[in-house]
C-alpha cells in the first residue's frame, strides 16, 4: 500500500509519520511524506524520533508536487491547512484526515517544547501502529 503523509511544512508531523511507517509497517506500507509549503526537516523532530529509536535524519522535506506521479492508495493529511490545501491526486487515492498538534508552534522552555514534540511523536506512533485500521477513523467525504 502506497501512503503519503501530508502537512503544511513537511518538517515535523508528516516526517514523523513517514519515519514511524518505515519503522513499524515497512512490510505493508510504502511511506512518503511531503508538504504544501515545505520548510525543511525540524531538528527537534529528528531528536525526539531518535529518542524512540527511529532515525529520520536522512529524510528530506519536499513539496507535494514532486510526488504527483506516484499512484498513492492513501493520502493522510496530518494538519488542517494541508487538509484544506490538499491537491487532487490522480487515480484511486483515498484522502484521510488525522490532525495532530503542531509541535513546531510550541512555545515555552526548551523542556516544555520538547514535551510537545514527544507528545506528537507518541500520538503519531499510535496512529501509524494501528494502520490500516486507523485510516477509517478519519475518512474525508
Amino acid at each position: 500500500m502506497r501512503m503519503l503523509f501530508l502537512c503544511t511544512g513537511n518538517s515535523c508531523r508528516s516526517q514523523m509519520a513517514e519515519g514511524w511507517a518505515k519503522a513499524l509497517k515497512a512490510a505493508d506500507i510504502e511511506a512518503h511524506s511531503a508538504g504544501v509549503e515545505p520548510k525543511g526537516l525540524h531538528p527537534l523532530a529528528v531528536k525526539v524520533m531518535a529518542e524512540a529509536g527511529v532515525d529520520i535524519s536522512r529524510q528530506q522535506s519536499k513539496h507535494v508536487r514532486v510526488l504527483k506521479d506516484i499512484p498513492f492508495d492513501y493520502v493522510v493529511t496530518v494538519c488542517d491547512h494541508a487538509r484544506e490545501s490538499c491537491p487532487l491526486f490522480p487515480g484511486k487515492a483515498v484522502i484521510v484526515h488525522r490532525g495532530f498538534e503542531d509541535p513546531a508552534a510550541a512555545k515555552g522552555t526548551d523542556e516544555e517544547v520538547l514535551a510537545v514534540f514527544r507528545r506528537a511523536r507518541d500520538q503519531i506512533r499510535d496512529f501509524v501502529a494501528g494502520l490500516p485500521g486507523t485510516l477509517t477513523e478519519g475518512l474525508r467525504a
